[in-house]
Order: structure tokens, then C-alpha cells, then sequence
């Protein structure tokens, strides 16, 4: 049984990184958000939107099994302006988003370990420490350190949230059991807002792709062998499967545990994990806080450690793909040095975010929503350029996407501009009409909850 077991997971790899990215903010803030606010309204929008995006996310693994080559060198035969498409919208996000994953983790580290850190060094000291040790972690470059680490973190990720939901579901609080029906509005501003930035990450930013295309080819070259589609399109199903059932398993101890209850649930996304480990312990017990606890720090844990790999790796391939280099050994040895230069820039970056955010109030929160519009207006244009790719010259007739995977393809580049569009006018161009003594709120002012927000 053990040795069947280590089979599976020897053959497992770029799916799991995969996972590891995908589930963190939109998982453990952003589901356990919509549970704790609209108790199980919003569940059906998980496998939904999966549903939509999934040809986007296989395309990714798909191309290199075909191919042979990571999905970045179908953008540059689409031609240079879909490289730089990629390059220009990575550069425009990659340290703001690196800077709230990393205040996340390092919020969530210092609640379950309590540790006694002055408020003055709050949230930037620890976060810069983590992300010290993350990029310490990732500095050698070498994709297989990366995929046994992500290993070993996924599997204590689902362990304990599997065994945190099952626990919850034998002891269900009264808070639930005694709560109203959930009201969710279609013609509520800040309900059709919190619905698109939920959709919106969920599972992950539609860049993940690459990601998940490069990881693809570094698992090759570590292994020395091409995997095939099948095994390629297997890996791709577990590890996107397994972020759907996560998510429905984190919005339902957002239900369970937080919906009903009295403590609002907080706008921060390192706020908002403190009171869910709280939560958990005074609900079920403090035999409940090392479990929540640790599948929590796993979650973000891994978040931090896959983007901080993602951003440099990805744009290191980009950049070589974009001068022409073939692949050879000087490549590779050139390659690394590329990897670690803008690791390094990457860390740099981030940590002027957590300096200047520090100094000055709401300016993480203005930043990041900066991001998450980048995010928004990114994903239907990836889209786009992955089903251009699939259906483009560098692939043979024969594995091109079938009439189905086309129209598929064709319906979610629909949906994701008008969710992306959607989002944009609601958070930025429309204002209701006041009725007589209807509450002003200014939706512009209103938090986007799903996103990494910390200030």
C-alpha cells in the first residue's frame, strides 16, 4: 500500500504546484468568506466557474505534452506582442501580489505560533522574514527541491482540512443551526462585487497557466523524459479537481463555523485569518487550533513559496524565448543566473512594498486593488491568447481542440470579459440613485473582501 502510494506521488508534480499556487487568498480568505457571509448560496459558483475556465488551465500542460516546449513559445509564434502582453502584465503585478500573500502567511505564522511582535514591526517585519526564507528556500533554483516541498505541504494541507471539515460536520454549531436564510442581492452593488472578485480569483490568476506550462517543462528536464498527454492531462485534473473540492470544503467551514455568528467577519485578509483560527477554537475546541492552525499556514505557506518561483521562472523563460536561444546547456547555466537575478528583484521589490505601505495608510489596500484590476483585465486576454495558441500553427491538426473544446473555449473568453467588465463598472464608473432613506454607501470605498487586502 505504501509503495503504491509513493508511486502516485512520484508521478505527480507541475499539478500539485499547481494547487499549491492556486490555494491560497481565493481559498482561505476569499471561500471561507462567502461561507461566513452567505453561508452555501455562493457553492455552486465553485465548480461553475471551473467549469468555464478549465480549457484555459489544460491548455497549459497540454501544450507542452504535445509540443514539447513550455506554452510561452506558442505566445511568441502568435507573434512578439503576446510575449510582451505576458511580460508586461507579470511586471505590472508580480511584487504587489507577492507583498499580500507574503503579509498573509507571516500574519497567520505569528496568531498560531503567538508570537509577542511589537505593533510598530507589524505587518512588515515578519512578512519580510518570510519572505527572506521563501526566496532562501528557492535561490538554487532547482525545480525539484520545489516539488518535493510542495509535496509535503499538500498532503498536510488536504489531511487536516478534510479532517477540520469532517469534525465540524459531527459537532455543526448552533450559531448555523439557529441562523436566518442567507440574502445574497443580484441588485446589490457590494454583492454583485464581492460575486466577480470571487469568480475573479477563483481558483487562481489566469496567468497560472504559464505557470503551470513552465513548471511542466522543468518536471521534464528534471526527469529526463517528455511525460505524455495522458499522464500530462491526469496530473492537470488531479490538482485542478483538488482546488474545487478544497475551495467547497473551506466556504463550508466558513458556513458552518463563522456564518450566523456575531463577529463580523474583517475586511483584512490577515485580519480575517486570525479570526477564523480564533473561531474554529472557540467553536469546536481548543483541540481545533494546531489543526486549523497548521492546514491554514500550509495554505498560504505554499501560496508564497509557488508564486515566488512562478514570477522569476516564468519571465526568465520569456526573456530567453523572446532573444531566440535554443536549448542547450549554455542556455540552462544562463537561464539560472536570469532565475536568480530577479528572485532577488522580485524580494527586493516586494519588500519596498512592505517599507512604503507601512509608512502610509491604505496604500497596500490601493496597491493591490491596482493588481487585482491588472488580474481582472489580464485574464480574458490570456484566455484568448492560450485558445489562439491551441488552435494556432504550432500545433499538428490531429491534437488541435475539437468543436466542443472550441465553443467551450469561445463561451469563457464571454463570460470572463463580462465578469472582468462587470467588476470595473461597478467598483468604478456607477452610482446608484439614493432613494429617500436609503444609506449612502460609496461603492468605491468599499473593500474588495476576496482579495488580498491587508490595509
Amino acid at each position: 500500500m505504501l509503495s503504491k502510494f509513493k508511486n502516485i506521488m512520484n508521478n505527480l508534480g507541475p499539478g500539485l504546484l499547481y494547487a499549491g499556487a492556486a490555494i491560497g487568498v481565493s481559498h482561505l480568505v476569499g471561500s471561507t468568506k462567502a461561507g461566513a457571509k452567505y453561508a452555501f448560496f455562493l457553492l455552486i459558483f465553485i465548480p461553475l466557474i471551473h467549469i468555464i475556465k478549465y480549457p484555459f488551465y489544460k491548455y497549459g500542460p497540454q501544450y507542452i505534452a504535445i509540443t514539447g516546449k513550455n506554452i510561452l513559445h506558442g505566445y511568441k509564434a502568435l507573434g512578439k506582442w503576446a510575449l510582451g502582453v505576458y511580460i508586461g502584465m507579470t511586471l505590472l503585478s508580480m511584487c504587489l501580489i507577492q507583498a499580500a500573500v507574503t503579509i498573509v502567511t507571516s500574519s497567520i505564522a505569528v496568531k498560531f505560533f503567538k508570537l509577542n511582535i511589537p505593533p510598530e514591526y507589524m505587518p512588515h517585519v515578519p512578512a519580510i522574514v518570510f519572505l527572506l526564507i521563501a526566496a532562501a528556500l528557492l535561490y538554487s533554483g532547482k525545480y525539484s527541491m520545489l516539488d518535493k516541498m510542495m509535496k509535503f505541504i499538500i498532503i498536510i494541507l488536504t489531511l487536516t482540512t478534510i479532517i477540520a471539515i469532517s469534525m465540524v460536520l459531527f459537532n455543526v454549531p448552533d450559531t448555523f443551526t439557529n441562523a436566518p436564510a442567507p440574502v445574497f442581492d443580484f441588485g446589490k452593488q457590494t454583492d454583485i462585487l464581492f460575486l466577480a472578485i470571487f469568480l475573479g480569483w477563483m481558483p487562481a490568476p489566469m496567468d497560472i497557466t504559464v505557470w503551470h506550462s513552465v513548471w511542466s517543462e522543468e518536471a521534464n528536464r528534471s526527469s529526463g523524459t517528455n511525460a505524455s498527454v495522458k499522464k500530462s492531462i491526469l496530473d492537470f485534473k488531479i490538482g485542478y479537481i483538488g482546488t474545487a473540492i478544497l475551495a467547497m470544503c473551506f466556504l463550508s467551514l466558513g458556513a458552518f463555523v463563522m456564518y450566523g455568528s456575531s463577529e463580523k467577519p474583517s475586511p483584512s485578509g490577515a485580519v480575517f485569518a486570525g479570526q477564523l483560527i480564533k473561531m474554529y477554537t472557540d467553536t469546536l475546541g481548543s483541540w481545533a487550533y494546531p489543526l486549523i492552525g497548521v492546514a491554514a499556514l500550509a495554505t498560504m505557506f505554499s501560496t508564497t513559496l509557488t508564486c515566488l518561483d512562478a514570477y522569476p521562472r516564468t519571465l526568465r523563460e520569456s526573456l530567453q524565448i523572446w532573444k531566440g536561444d535554443e536549448e542547450s546547456a549554455e542556455r540552462r547555466e544562463s537561464g539560472q543566473k536570469i532565475y536568480r537575478l530577479i528572485l532577488l528583484l522580485a524580494v527586493a521589490g516586494t519588500i519596498v512594498i512592505f517599507m512604503l505601505s507601512t509608512g502610509s495608510e491604505g496604500l497596500m489596500g490601493k496597491l493591490v486593488m491596482f493588481a487585482t484590476v491588472v488580474a481582472f483585465i489580464s485574464a480574458p486576454v490570456i484566455a484568448l491568447i492560450n485558445h489562439m495558441v491551441m488552435n494556432g500553427s504550432t500545433i499538428p491538426p490531429e491534437e488541435k481542440p475539437g468543436p466542443l473544446m472550441k465553443n467551450w473555449g469561445r463561451g469563457g473568453i464571454i463570460v470572463l470579459t463580462a465578469c472582468s467588465l462587470i467588476f470595473i463598472w461597478v467598483k468604478f464608473i456607477y452610482t446608484p440613485p439614493v432613494l429617500p432613506g436609503d444609506k449612502v454607501v460609496d461603492v468605491k470605498e468599499v473593500r474588495v473582501e476576496v482579495a488580498p487586502i491587508d490595509k
